[in-house]
């Protein structure tokens, strides 16, 4: 599939809603736009915020800063760089949805993933980098049984968390590893398409919404005609994917998808929730049997002030964990299940992986404590204040401690700080556009 250049001329926005006739030809975007791009690429920032009536802000390290010396944007000012970024269907598309959502390339910068909307009756943009190079999971400081979890054979396997906490980072590494270690057919379901995967061992086919499929359930309901060994699907949204996801990976698929969650528990009352009451108690055997793992993600800022770590929560669906699932009662037992499995099946706590960071000189004991799940409780841990009995931090305090048959719990600390996630595609590279470990 072609990608969009923003160089192209389209038509401009017409007052009636629809796409005028053809523009001459333009030399290139607004002077406002490849200097704020180029300004965020070199700042080593994840995003681009464009509104009437501010500067160009770009968010460095998940805060906010105005680009230096930018006066604020007019309407016109957005509304050409809407007639120059988007083609002629997607003009006339988000004159009636006024929501658009597509990916560009901007010749000898990079790509990029926009998202423009209405605000007050003025235009608005978000503009998220797309890094070349699809990271491994060790140079994402993610912990290694997300490589042995990459490789099993069937299930559902969903990574969750707020936006930007670098959920599709972490299924592009996870979609690599099995490209560069197994020989199996993956169709990625994406809007937009961000990472570009090539193919090395593995058959990777990528549809974006809108473009090659109509819709997340349209794709669903004819993918497993496509003889897929991997699904991937960007995000859940609806009742009716979530139960095609499910039934694939119930009937022998490996299936990936992202949820808005905070955390593994959440991620299962979330899904329950999707469903009527009366399909409840059908759900959760179903999700009991689907289901391989939960993957929750936090970013935390590291001491040095300029790049984030990965907090990251896991959920290994064990015999005892079915259990809970199918029985409403047993859930709230979850939490603990994943505390005291560490060592055994490789599960982490949020507050075990941030315990780690934090005696390892990464993260601050103030970012610490603001990110964990259970403050109190963790503080009392730094002070050394511990049941006798409470072994659930051993491990996660700078003492080694055996790991899961395939591969450790922890996600590994960076090497000379934390590293960029970046992504794949098509042109020059860019070194170091992000300091941070995950930026999705």
């Amino acid at each position: 599939m072609s990608e969009p250049n923003v160089t192209q001329p389209v038509p401009p926005l017409s007052p009636g809603g629809a796409a005028a006739a053809p523009a001459p030809p333009r030399a290139g975007p607004p002077a406002f736009f490849a200097a704020s791009i180029r300004w965020m690429v070199e700042q080593r920032g994840s995003d681009l915020l464009l509104k009437v009536g501010r500067p160009p802000t770009v968010r460095v390290a998940g805060e906010l800063q105005p680009m230096p010396n930018a006066v604020p944007l007019t309407p016109q000012d957005l509304k050409g760089l809407a007639e120059h970024l988007m083609q002629p269907r997607q003009l006339k598309d988000f004159m009636e949805t006024k929501e658009a959502d597509f990916a560009i390339g901007v010749p000898g910068v990079g790509r990029f993933r926009v998202n423009i909307y209405w605000q007050r009756g003025t235009l608005a943009f978000a503009f998220r980098v797309i890094p070349y190079e699809v990271k491994t999971i060790e140079e994402l400081h993610l912990p290694k049984i997300l490589e042995e979890l990459a490789l099993r054979p069937r299930g559902l396997i969903l990574v969750t968390g707020v936006t930007g906490s670098g959920k599709s980072t972490a299924l592009a590494a996870m979609v690599n590893h099995i490209n560069l270690n197994r020989r199996l057919n993956i169709i990625t379901i994406e809007d937009p398409i961000e990472f570009l995967h090539r193919d090395v061992n593995s058959i990777i086919n990528q549809r974006e919404i809108g473009a090659d499929t109509l819709s997340f359930h349209n794709a669903l309901r004819h993918v497993l005609r496509q003889n897929p060994d991997v699904i991937l699907v960007g995000e859940i949204r609806d009742m009716e994917t979530l139960d095609t996801a499910i039934k694939a990976a119930d009937t022998g698929h490996l299936v990936f998808s992202t949820l808005h969650t905070t955390d593994a528990t959440q991620t299962i009352t979330r899904v329950i929730s999707f469903f009527p009451p009366h399909q409840h108690e059908e759900v959760r055997h179903l999700l009991s049997t689907a289901l391989q793992a939960v993957v929750s993600l936090r970013l935390v800022p590291a001491k040095d002030g300029v790049s984030r770590v990965p907090a990251c929560e896991i959920l290994i669906n064990t015999a005892a964990v079915r259990d809970n699932i199918r029985d409403v009662k047993s859930q709230l037992n979850i939490p603990d299940l994943i505390k005291e499995g560490t060592v055994q099946y490789g599960m982490q706590s949020f507050d075990q992986s941030l315990m780690q960071w934090y005696t390892q000189g990464a993260i601050s004991l103030e970012s610490a404590l603001f990110y964990c799940s259970n403050p109190t409780e963790f503080r009392l841990q730094i002070q050394g204040i511990a049941g006798t009995s409470d072994r659930t931090f051993e491990g996660f305090e700078g003492k080694p401690a055996a790991g899961p048959a395939g591969g450790g719990a922890r996600g590994r600390p960076p090497a000379g700080g934390a590293g960029g996630a970046n992504r794949a595609g098509g042109g020059p590279d860019i070194p170091g556009l992000s300091r941070n470990p995950l930026e999705r």
